[in-house]
């Protein structure tokens, strides 16, 4: 029997030994088994001994997860106008800090898809690059040209106050993103 939690960190299964060799201690705490892959099996306690694990043979596995501290996604913020990007970009040159900017639309399948996928892409990236969007139906056309956007999605990077590089994602997300992920590490 498989259970899954509503949080997604949380994976319990029950499983049920078929191997006589495993030796389970009496003293309390039934089995302290980790992998290295993050996986491992949760101590248990069952008042004072684990006969009653014992006999019915049941261990509960637990996904262990070592960065529950750090996000998994972070949202990226909006640009408006011309106005909020010079100041974006002027935020970003006093951290010396470079920008990934999100050119989308949301009437863009692809862009929709690729957003949630640059999200976790920024909790990866949470303290040397900071990522933004910028819906193209939503701001001005001088935005639009200064970004010199002309597909979407286009995801660019901007170090000291210029566009550095660019990636035009219009072929399979994961591809953009590992892309984009290249484009990044070349540029911090």
């Amino acid at each position: 029997m498989s259970v899954l939690a509503p949080n997604c960190q949380v994976i319990c299964r029950n499983v049920y030994l078929r191997d006589q060799q495993l030796q389970i201690p009496r003293i309390g705490w039934c089995l302290f088994l980790l992998k290295s892959s993050g996986y491992g099996l949760e101590p248990r306690k069952t008042g004072g001994d684990c006969r009653g694990v014992r006999n019915r043979r049941e261990i509960r596995v637990r996904a262990f997860w070592p960065h529950l501290s750090e996000p998994t996604a972070i949202e990226m913020e909006h640009i408006k106008d011309c106005e909020h990007l010079d100041q974006v970009l002027e935020e970003a040159r006093q951290r010396n800090q470079p920008i990934v900017i999100d050119w989308m639309a949301k009437w863009c399948r692809k862009c929709i898809a690729l957003k949630p996928k640059l999200e976790r892409l920024a909790a990866e990236y949470d303290s040397k690059v900071k990522f933004y969007y910028v819906d193209v139906n939503d701001v001005p056309q001088a935005l639009i040209k200064r970004g010199n956007i002309s597909k979407m999605p286009t995801i660019q990077l901007w170090k000291d106050g210029e566009m550095k590089a660019q990636v035009i994602g219009g072929h399979e997300v994961w591809l953009v993103v590992d892309e984009v992920r290249e484009m990044i590490q070349k540029h911090i």
